[in-house]
């Protein structure tokens, strides 16, 4: 990942923090030359290793799936973003541009054990759920046990202890205060929720 000076980001507990609040990630490896992709929720344990560890699953007939187990892989999460208009700037001149957060983890992937294939499965639900509060929490053991078995057939769950992991939060570093805020209300008064968290963002990782 390309990253300038002004929007890399190194901080182990922000980039675990941000993968929690956007778990859903896309998996990519080099499988015979190719590049081959696949998408997974995925779990964060920071006291793996000197920077954490990532677990997640997949279909067992995904091509990666099959391929994963001691492959080195990357595993890329993109947060927020939105379209930044150089009408919202103060200073003449400027070009349109993209405010994002992305974060990349390195690493090579073990295939888990049966027993810890069912706790990643019983961790990732008791991690979302909890986002569901005070909805009580969905638990695993609401699976008949045939379902279950049939479900645990038909996946493989892969951790992967990170190499490195590293973030690029592009959140207009890089300007001027009276352009950063003008940036900040361009993006606040769209609307949307997208804007909204890439204000958010602004507000609290930038101090131009």
């Amino acid at each position: 990942m390309y990253r300038p000076a002004a929007f890399a980001v190194d901080d182990l507990a922000k980039l675990h923090a941000c993968i929690r609040r956007r778990a859903f990630a896309t998996v990519a490896m080099i499988s015979e030359g190719a590049i081959e992709l696949a998408y997974a929720p995925v779990l964060v344990d920071a006291q793996a290793g000197p920077n954490g560890s990532l677990r997640f699953h997949l279909a067992r007939n995904n091509p990666v799936s099959q391929k994963a187990d001691r492959a080195r892989l990357v595993i890329s999460f993109v947060g927020p973003d939105s379209y930044i208009s150089p009408d919202w700037y103060r200073s003449q001149g400027m070009v349109p541009t993209w405010n994002y957060i992305a974060i990349e983890g390195r690493g090579v992937a073990r295939k888990l054990t049966g027993g810890e294939l069912l706790q990643l499965l019983a961790d990732l639900s008791a991690e979302q759920e909890r986002h569901l509060l005070p909805k009580k929490p969905w638990m695993l053991d609401k699976v008949p046990e045939q379902r279950l078995s049939v479900l645990m057939n038909s996946i493989d769950g892969f951790e992967v202890l990170l190499e490195s992991l590293s973030g690029k939060f592009k959140l207009s570093q890089n300007i001027k205060k009276e352009d950063f805020d003008g940036a900040l209300r361009g993006l606040e008064a769209r609307g949307d929720a997208a804007s909204a968290a890439v204000a958010n963002e602004m507000r609290k990782t930038i101090v131009p």
